[in-house]
């Protein structure tokens, strides 16, 4: 349960990817069991590919950008940072009323062409943003019929909240298309309006008259386009695998922290993204959680809920943000995508890499689930021997209690369908297929045919 799908975002569009890779042990963190081969390319029916994902990564990426004010380093992780600033502009924060003046440089990337014109695109980032700096991503895109987009804000952020507040903007639209909190989205799709190429453009923010910056080492978006599906065909098992993945609940939280959305049923989204930063080694020091009560279990949990949380939404289900706050741990990436099957999930799962999913459901679709959604995440983990999924719930009212299994079938279909009836019988959205990876920022030569295998480079 999350305000990652409240009724102003579009999610009405799932992902089809390319074929699994071979199965094998997965890093040091997973505990592998029967693994079947999920390089079996008659597991799954064939797709036409419904997702175009693209990132800007490498040191000759941020050389192609034009660069206005940036300038890109090398390294064992490459980015992007202030050279010379351009100069300063103010910004007024719409959150808390202050007014200050930043210096700012900016860097544009170079024109994508969508391999899949899209209804729907979620831009990510990956960034460090030290006291006293900031940044926005904006998109502008061309249409099928030729014409441009505005310049859309897709995310103001910064890891931390004391110089702005990390911000969606709401009432962006050019009566064609519009950005619903984190998604850009084609008005109405049956008109065959598509989104056919885009520019990203990053603005970093530092407080003047200092040497601080940014980095930003990762920059891309999803662009999805799939047709409107109650059910999705189903896949065949091919794995039996859990990850070793930590357990916490969203429930014990409940009333925790009113400014951040209060706990409880809001947390779903920054309590899974907690689960697999563990998994991967992220800890945070005694320092970093002083600032939350003493009282509280899990005060990892309310960090990422701080740490996530967007101001205009009000809530922790901004998906870009999600990401980007997985980031900010050492060494590890974050991006938003769509998947097409529980093959793709099987084929990362085998690779040691557990996925959260975004999903919505009535109590009656979801057997053992216990309740009823209008979107929440959940982190899977693994698959049983018979091919149903393994999943860390975050909706349980104990951390023993969050490993659940739930049926393979029922699942993949609340999963990747992109509408429903929801319990009040009227025609909803699916989340069709969304997904947040999280994985090493150096993944092994495993783990990097496995994300490309579901089309993340």
């Amino acid at each position: 349960m999350s305000r990652a799908e409240h009724p102003s975002r579009r999610t009405v569009l799932a992902a089809a990817v390319g074929a699994a890779v071979a199965s094998g042990t997965g890093p040091a963190a997973a505990d592998t069991t029967t693994v079947a081969d999920v390089a079996d390319s008659d597991r799954g029916p064939a797709l036409t590919p419904t997702v175009d994902n693209h990132a800007w990564t490498t040191y000759a990426d941020w050389c192609r950008g034009a660069a206005q004010g940036t300038r890109a380093v090398p390294g064992p992780r490459p980015g992007l940072v202030i050279g010379t600033a351009l100069g300063s502009v103010d910004y007024t924060d719409p959150h808390t009323g202050r007014t200050a003046a930043w210096e700012y440089a900016t860097w544009t990337s170079p024109v994508h062409t969508l391999s899949v014109p899209a209804t729907e695109t979620i831009a990510s980032w990956n960034a460090d943003t030290p006291a006293g700096t900031w940044i926005q991503v904006e998109l502008h895109g061309t249409y099928s019929d030729g014409t441009d987009t505005p310049w859309y804000v897709m995310g103001r952020w910064a890891a931390g909240d004391q110089d702005i507040k990390r911000t969606s903007v709401d009432d962006q639209k050019d009566g064609r298309s519009a950005v619903w909190t984190d998604t850009f989205a084609i008005d109405d799709a049956t008109t065959g309006l598509r989104l056919t190429s885009y520019r990203l453009r990053l603005t970093l923010y530092r407080k003047p008259g200092t040497e601080l910056t940014p980095t930003v080492w990762r920059l891309g978006a999803m662009g999805s386009d799939v047709p409107d599906r109650f059910t999705v065909p189903a896949s065949t098992p091919g794995l039996a695998q859990e990850l070793i993945v930590p357990r916490y609940s969203q429930e014990i939280h409940i009333g925790q922290y009113p400014e951040y959305d209060n706990g409880g049923e809001a947390w779903c989204s920054p309590t899974s993204s907690q689960m697999i930063i563990e998994y991967w080694g992220g800890r945070l020091t005694p320092e970093q959680l002083a600032w939350v009560d003493p009282a509280y279990a899990d005060p990892q949990v309310d960090n990422a809920a701080r740490f996530t949380y967007d101001h205009q939404y009000q809530g922790c289900g901004n998906w870009p943000f999600n990401a980007a706050y997985a980031a900010t741990y050492q060494d590890l990436q974050g991006v938003v995508t769509r998947l097409g099957s529980l093959t793709d999930l099987e084929t990362l799962i085998a690779a040691g890499i557990p996925a959260i999913t975004s999903q919505s459901f009535l109590g009656s679709e979801l057997t053992g689930a216990g309740y009823g959604t209008a979107g929440h995440l959940m982190t899977v983990i693994g698959f049983t021997a018979d091919g149903d999924v393994i999943a860390n719930d975050p909706f349980s009212p104990s951390d023993p209690a969050v490993r659940r299994v739930y049926k393979r079938r029922e699942f993949e279909n609340i999963w990747l369908r992109t509408k429903r009836y929801n319990a009040s019988g009227k025609l909803s959205s699916g989340t069709g297929g969304v997904c947040y990876l999280y994985f090493p920022a150096h993944p092994t030569a495993r783990q990097r045919a496995a994300l490309a295998a579901v089309g993340v480079r």
